[in-house]
């Protein structure tokens, strides 16, 4: 390694030993480290796709902070050091369970369209959906929540002042951090995008059109400057106040639609958590509008009726049920789910134990459905490029489970000038033409359609599971249409296959959306495998590392986190 870059990777070493929220406490075990699985520790546990944000949640923990306090710090940390889906401007999903009272509540901070929004503002003259204008311009941008829930977070549930667990992120964004080959590789693949943006040019890359090299030290300014007013003055700055004036003059600049009547009138949401039960564990998972739970729930009470431990983990026959149980929910998200506060959502009657009797009844036990064939359910009689999950658990019993997102890996590519925030591309989430696939390839309908003020349908399943009163796992994931499938999956691997958390989130796993009738395979399942599959009518496509997950169990009182190794850069730790 050259001179400069030891040099700096030991600058760096220093920032992250000196992060602690007042005056640094951290120790040298911080640097005892896995990014697969962290050894047992009974205090506390942190797991991050960015091993620096980590590093800062844990220091909240150490410093006595409880999981919304860490977690909240986490958030803020991340959209410095994991900026392709870190993030101040875009929005996600929070799943925090409280000790005290055994209650646990889900937290949406999803985005909202504009109130500018149209139902065809994405269609051209042909009645087509422009791509290009809901992915890659400024009218793909909703309006961000992620602040207004990190901070509604720390203020209901949290120990600590918002000016203490914001601390880090601002040090980190004004000193700078080492640039990890990750970073460096999603800088240089999203650099056709981020080109259109000067403020993005000029946080990411260098005057001759070059992302800084491995090592070197990256400060964001701007970014800095944003962070500072949300710790002075709360998220009133973002939405209201100084950085609220910036964004949308910058739209106005543009011809972007989000508005100062946008920006004040955003909320972010406490929800009652969806919950249901497998084999006696307890779930609890996001309610609308993700459509996470609700679909992760309804498969766990198909796959109840077999008994998927004897089929053997990820046989042809095990994988042929999961598969067919997919299909079932998935299409069925395509017609009853979207946001709850502009039409009904079915959630009920789509994970009662009934309706699940009669999706399993559908399952033809030995060979594939084509998805032609399989319709979305009927409702009961009148009467989720890039993302990102972290989870957190505390000594006290709390856990978060949170995920966020940007959309695709940067978002949109703009970043608001003079703020260092990237701007996200949600809306393309919703449904730009009815049965027309978004980026993700899913199929939506006209409850996921477009309106002013509506929060678009998302695949993000931030999720926490119980053994009676007791915390078993938290888990969650990124990777667009693939997250429910991979909390699936966690989920299976633990409680039926009785895998320990890193077997479990290192598994190879498949999915299946319903349409396109493909089923993923990953690359490490094997060739006899994919054949069997093929004998069964499946169209088999297999694919490298799919989606990540991020997750933490307890056994024996004592925690185990696991950071996927699919990508990495992500830790597990605690103390």
């Amino acid at each position: 390694m050259p001179a400069d870059s030891i040099l700096k990777h030991a600058f760096m070493l220093c920032l992250v030993l000196s992060i602690a929220l007042s005056s640094a406490h951290a120790e040298p075990d911080y640097l005892n480290k896995s990014t697969a699985e962290s050894t047992s520790f009974r205090n506390g546990m942190v797991v991050s796709e960015e091993q620096i944000a980590t590093l800062v949640g844990l220091s909240v923990l150490k410093e006595g902070g409880n999981a919304v306090d860490a977690a909240v710090a986490v958030g803020f940390a991340l959209a410095v050091t994991h900026p392709r889906a870190g993030n101040l401007g875009g929005g996600g999903f929070m799943l925090v369970h409280l000790s005290k009272t055994g209650r646990t509540v889900a937290i949406d901070y999803r985005e909202k369209a504009p109130l500018k929004a149209t139902r065809n503002m994405f269609l051209d003259e042909n009645g087509k959906v422009d791509t290009e204008r809901a992915r890659h311009s400024i009218y793909s941008c909703g309006v961000p929540g992620t602040v207004a829930g990190l901070s509604l977070a720390l203020e209901k549930y949290g120990t600590m002042p918002l000016e203490k667990v914001l601390a880090p992120a601002i040090r980190l964004a004004e000193e700078g951090f080492a640039v990890t080959p990750e970073l460096r590789k999603s800088l240089l693949k999203a650099k056709g995008r981020l080109k259109k943006s000067g403020e993005s040019m000029e946080i990411f890359f260098k005057n001759n059109g070059e992302p800084p090299r491995e090592g070197e030290i990256l400060r964001q300014k701007n970014l800095a400057w944003s962070l500072k007013e949300i710790s002075k003055n709360g998220p009133g700055a973002f939405y209201r106040g100084t950085i609220a004036k910036k964004i949308t003059a910058y739209m106005k600049k543009e011809g972007g639609l989000i508005t100062e009547q946008d920006l004040t009138s955003y909320e972010a949401l406490i929800r009652e958590p969806v919950t249901g039960s497998y084999r006696g564990y307890s779930i609890h998972s996001m309610p609308p509008p993700s459509s996470g739970g609700v679909h992760l729930i309804q498969m766990l009470n198909i796959l109840e009726r077999y008994p998927l431990s004897q089929y053997g983990h990820n046989s042809a026959r095990y994988i042929h049920i999961l598969s067919e149980t997919m299909k079932l929910a998935y299409a069925d998200r395509s017609k009853h789910l979207g946001d709850p506060d502009f039409s009904p959502v079915p959630t009920a009657h789509l994970v009662s134990k009934q309706y699940a009797k009669r999706l399993a009844n559908r399952v033809n036990p030995q060979k594939a459905t084509p998805s032609i064939y399989v319709k979305p359910g009927s409702p009961p009689p009148a009467g989720g490029t890039d993302t990102t999950h972290f989870t957190v658990a505390d000594r006290f019993g709390n856990v978060v489970s949170n995920t966020y997102t940007l959309n695709f890996a940067y978002g949109s590519g703009l970043a608001v000038a003079g703020t260092g925030i990237l701007l996200n591309n949600e809306m393309d989430d919703f449904s730009a033409k009815p049965a027309t696939p978004n980026a993700y390839g899913l199929i939506g309908g006209e409850k996921n359609s477009i309106a002013p003020g509506k929060r678009m349908l998302s695949s993000m399943t931030p999720t926490i599971v119980f053994n009676g009163e007791e915390f078993l796992l938290a888990t969650g994931g990124r990777g667009g249409s693939r997250i429910i499938t991979s909390v699936l999956q966690v989920i299976l691997n633990v409680i039926d296959h009785k895998m320990s958390i890193r077997e479990a989130t290192s598994a190879p796993r498949i999915h299946h959306q319903w349409l396109p009738d493909t089923l993923y395979v990953e690359r490490e399942t094997g060739k006899d495998l994919e054949a069997r599959l093929r004998e069964k009518g499946y169209e088999v496509k297999r694919t490298g590392p799919m989606e990540s997950a991020q997750s933490v169990a307890k056994t024996e009182g004592l925690f185990l986190g696991a950071a996927d190794p699919r990508h990495p850069g992500g830790l597990a730790q605690g103390y």
